[in-house]
């Protein structure tokens, strides 16, 4: 049988019902769509994290308080004597910089507006480990730090989103906490969204954050520390000596276990992934039970054309043709319908993806969706599956019709 008349008559039957066929394919058309949507946006998410993660650089680690793999009992708070010596070069020779960190998430006001965003407390040399640009004004110095000024360091988000504009707000007071400060560098922006981007941090020394945001003035303990090594060849050296110090200093025992967890960029990167893929596969088998849904509604509706078109069918064998044939017919127009579900779904999943990268595009948080050329052959080939499946009980059911009892149905 040739195929071509196949198809077109297939093509004529699913235009004679045309909202019949609209309706059917409805759930395929949205676990399509979803399931492309969630891979565009999670590829997306993925490219963003990466980049705002290899932006700081590749060479950095960082030293949190406890330890995750290990069940301990009072673990040693991180202080700045710790800092002290793994900023001593004779003990750590691929250790370049180091810079205690603590953080506040609190509300920044400017007349009557406010912000809630994190402000980190620190050293200058957070400027050179976090790859800090400034594009006006200067970050603050050792003497700033010594002396507890009053002045910060801000995003060039945080300042559009307190005063209207991003740049001419160099001397600006800015209240933290009921406190004045002074605005004396922005930051370039870096992009990414507001709970891990700089461009919606605030930067200020780590004496004026224990004074004035966190009342803890004179205290010894930090929130996490943040290391650099020489260069990302001297990374395992680094993270060797780290370790060792660490030890040292908290006087822990061969046979104690680490009091501290240290994680690098790839390790932050790794998680970040692993969380992404794993509600993209959440998420996506949502969209899956739709299909489903989709898929049995298609045989619904083939069922119903064959009830519908049984005489027909009787015809056809009555003139010689074969069981073959008429499986092929069917098959191919619940395959076909399917497809065109699977065809609209692409496009509205590419919408749709779109519009969630716009809005966060919006919101200050940069989200390209990455829709790949794996992902269309996918859907296309999936939904043509689906309507192969759900299609066949129907297909043969009108191949196994006798002509004789299909003739004389009414």
């Amino acid at each position: 049988m040739n195929f071509l008349p196949v198809l077109k008559e297939a093509l004529n039957s699913i235009a004679a019902n045309r909202m019949r066929s609209f309706l059917t394919i409805l759930g395929i058309i949205i676990g399509v769509g979803a399931v492309i949507a969630l891979l565009a946006i999670g590829q997306g998410a993925q490219a963003s994290i990466a980049g705002e993660i290899e932006s700081i650089g590749t060479n950095v680690l960082y030293v949190m308080p406890g330890n995750l793999m290990e069940d301990i009992t009072n673990p040693q708070k991180l202080t700045l004597s710790d800092v002290s010596n793994l900023s001593n070069r004779a003990r750590a020779p691929h250790i370049a910089r180091v810079a205690p960190v603590i953080f506040s998430s609190t509300t920044i006001t400017y007349g009557s507006d406010t912000l809630s965003t994190n402000v980190t407390g620190s050293t200058p040399d957070i400027q050179q480990i976090l790859n800090l640009e400034i594009q006006e004004g200067s970050f603050f110095t050792e003497s700033q730090q010594s002396s507890r000024a009053s002045v910060i360091v801000i995003g060039p988000r945080a300042a559009e989103r307190l005063t209207g504009k991003s740049s001419g707000i160099v001397g600006t007071v800015l209240r933290i906490n009921g406190h004045p400060f002074r605005v004396i560098g922005v930051t370039k922006p870096k992009g990414g969204n507001q709970f891990s981007s700089p461009d919606f941090m605030i930067y200020m020394p780590i004496s004026s954050m224990q004074m004035r945001v966190k009342s803890s003035a004179g205290s010894e303990e930090v929130d996490y520390i943040i290391v650099q090594a020489q260069d990302s060849q001297s990374m395992s050296l680094a993270i060797q000596e780290t370790r060792e110090i660490m030890r040292s200093s908290h006087r822990l025992t061969p046979r104690q276990p680490d009091d501290f967890t240290i994680t690098n960029q790839e390790d932050f990167l790794s998680i970040a992934n692993s969380i992404t893929q794993v509600l993209t596969i959440l998420l996506s088998g949502i969209g899956g039970i739709s299909l489903l849904v989709g898929g049995i509604g298609i045989m619904n509706m083939m069922l119903v054309t064959v009830t519908e078109r049984t005489r027909e069918i009787g015809l056809r064998k009555a003139l010689g043709a074969r069981k073959s044939d008429i499986l092929l017919q069917f098959l191919t127009e619940s395959a076909l319908l399917s497809l065109i579900g699977g065809v609209i779904g692409i496009a509205f999943g590419w919408g749709l993806s779109s519009l969630v990268g716009l809005i966060a595009a919006n919101s200050g948080a940069p989200l390209a969706p990455v829709i790949g050329a794996n992902s269309i052959l996918l859907a296309t080939l999936f939904s043509a599956a689906v309507g192969v499946f759900f299609g066949w009980y129907p297909a043969q059911r009108a191949a196994n019709l006798q002509p004789v009892e299909a003739l004389r149905y009414e």
